[in-house]
C-alpha cells in the first residue's frame, strides 16, 4: 500500500518502522527499569553482576513487546 506524502514532500514512516522504533524504545526503558530494580532491592558486587544481565533482558523484552503491541494497534 503506498504511503501518503506529507505537505513537506517527505513520506510518513511505515507501520513496521513505527512498531520497531517503539519496541526499541520500550526495550531501553525496560532495561533501565530493570537496572534500578536490581539496585533498589540491594544487590551488590558479584550478585549484581551475575543477575543484572538476565533481569535487564527480561524486563526490557517484556516492556518492549507490550509497548510495540500498544503502539502498533
Amino acid at each position: 500500500m503506498p504511503v501518503a506524502m506529507s505537505p513537506y514532500g517527505k513520506s510518513q514512516p511505515s507501520c513496521f518502522s513505527c512498531t520497531k522504533m517503539d519496541f526499541v524504545m520500550g526495550c531501553t526503558m525496560g532495561m533501565v527499569a530493570g537496572t534500578f530494580s536490581c539496585l533498589r532491592i540491594g544487590m551488590h558486587g558479584q550478585e549484581l553482576m551475575d543477575s543484572i544481565r538476565k533481569i535487564m533482558m527480561r524486563s526490557g523484552s517484556t516492556f518492549g513487546t507490550f509497548m510495540a503491541i500498544k503502539m502498533g494497534a
